[in-house]
C-alpha cells in the first residue's frame, strides 16, 4: 500500500486550518497546516506573520510533510521580488524540502499559460496593489491594468461572491485592452469556480491565487497538478519539467 503524500501549508489564519480548496481539488492528498496570524491586508498586518513563516515551515517539516507551500499572496510579495526570493531560499534551507509560496505559484501559473501582458484583479487597496504591480514587473510581466476591491480587513475577501469577482475581472480586462491573461490575486477570494466561466466568455486564461497554490504544491511532490473543470492552467498541466519554481531535493 502506497504512502499518502502530505503537503504542509503555512497559512495566514490565526488557527492551523487547511483552506477548503485543497481537499476539494485533491481529495487523495494529506494536508497539514500551521497558522501565522495575518492581522490585516496591509504591510503592518503582514509584518508579524512574515516573521513566523520559516518557523512554521520548520515545524511542518519536523511533522513529516513531503513539501511546504506558504499560502498568502500579498503576505509573500509585499516586500518585493528580492525579499521573496530570499524567503524561498530560507524556506528550502531551513526545511530541506521542496518549498514554495503562493506568489511563486501565480508567477509560475502565468508563465505556464503564456501570459506576459496581464490584467490584475485583487482584493487589495491601492498600496498593496502598487506593491503587487512592482513585484510582477520585477518578475517580467507587463501589468496592463490593475484594480482592487479596497479590502484591508483580513476576513473581508471571503465575503465576496463569485459574480463580483467575475465582474471585477471583466472590468480590468477591458481596461487592459490587450491582456494575454487575468491574474486574480488574494488567497481569501473564493475563485475555484471562476476560471472556467471567465475563460469561456473572454477567451484568455485565468490564474488565481488559491487554485494556483494547490496546483503548485502538487507539483512540488512530482505530480502534474492536472485537474479538469477549473480552467486552462489546471486542465493543461503536463508535468514538472517546464522551468517552474521548484526546490531541489
Amino acid at each position: 500500500m502506497s504512502r499518502i503524500i502530505t503537503i504542509g501549508l503555512v497559512v495566514p489564519f490565526a488557527e492551523d486550518r487547511v483552506p477548503a480548496e485543497g481537499p476539494l481539488m485533491y481529495p487523495g492528498i494529506g494536508f497539514l497546516a500551521r497558522g501565522v496570524g495575518v492581522r490585516a491586508l496591509t504591510p503592518e498586518g503582514y509584518d508579524p506573520a512574515m516573521a513566523k513563516i520559516v518557523p512554521a515551515a520548520v515545524a511542518l517539516a519536523k511533522a513529516g510533510v513531503d513539501a511546504v507551500m506558504v499560502i498568502g499572496t500579498s503576505l509573500t510579495f509585499y516586500k518585493g521580488a528580492a525579499a521573496h526570493r530570499r524567503l524561498l531560499d530560507e524556506l528550502r534551507a531551513a526545511t530541506g524540502l521542496p518549498a514554495s509560496t503562493m506568489s511563486a505559484a501565480v508567477v509560475d501559473g502565468l508563465k505556464a499559460v503564456g501570459a506576459k501582458k496581464i490584467a490584475v484583479a485583487t482584493a487589495y487597496d491601492g498600496e498593496v496593489n502598487r506593491r503587487l504591480a512592482a513585484f510582477l514587473t520585477e518578475e517580467g510581466f507587463a501589468v496592463r491594468a490593475i484594480e482592487g476591491l479596497g479590502i484591508t480587513d483580513f476576513g473581508g475577501p471571503g465575503r465576496i461572491g463569485e459574480q463580483d469577482i467575475l465582474d471585477l475581472g471583466t472590468r480590468v480586462c477591458e481596461d487592459a485592452g490587450d491582456a494575454e491573461g487575468l491574474l486574480i490575486s488574494c488567497g481569501g477570494l473564493r475563485t475555484l469556480g471562476v476560471a472556467q466561466p471567465f475563460e469561456a466568455r473572454h477567451g484568455i486564461p485565468v490564474v488565481s491565487s488559491m487554485p494556483a497554490a494547490f496546483w503548485a504544491a502538487m507539483r512540488l511532490t512530482g505530480a502534474t497538478g492536472q485537474l479538469a473543470g477549473h480552467g486552462r492552467l489546471l486542465e493543461d498541466s503536463r508535468g514538472t519539467d517546464r522551468g517552474f519554481t521548484r526546490a531541489a531535493q
